[in-house]
């Protein structure tokens, strides 16, 4: 079943998310002070290509501190309007009964989006 929502997610959509996510990442690691957020930018990426069967979890050995910054800094760049619209999709896919798998997708990538750092997709 994981293959087949992978499947249906990339033809719908995903495959176009994928390829934003690294090229923001390719952008932002053009300079040397956006290289954090570029990584995860291509966390988020490479989440967008293949959800379905990936969880995201808490790393233990992540610095609190800096993880607690550098996520304020990436919600002010961006990860706010990032977040919502993962948001507005999946609420927008979770009208229908058919829609409502994508749209569980949806919510798990706006909780990545909103605080990436100290985070890993398992």
């Amino acid at each position: 079943m994981k293959i087949l929502g992978n499947l249906i997610w990339l033809l719908f959509g995903g495959f176009a998310i994928f390829l934003e996510y690294m090229l923001a990442g390719i952008a932002l690691c053009i300079t040397i002070v956006g290289i954090p957020f570029g990584i995860q930018s291509f966390k988020l990426g490479i989440l967008a290509l293949w959800p379905f069967g990936q969880k995201i979890e808490y790393m233990d050995y992540a610095p609190g501190c800096l993880s607690t910054v550098m996520n304020i800094i990436w919600l002010l760049i961006g990860g706010i309007w990032i977040m919502l619209t993962h948001v507005l999709f999946g609420l927008l896919l979770g009208i229908t009964i058919i829609g409502i798998p994508w749209a569980k997708q949806h919510f798990k990538m706006a909780s990545l989006a909103l605080t990436p750092f100290g985070r890993r997709i398992v």
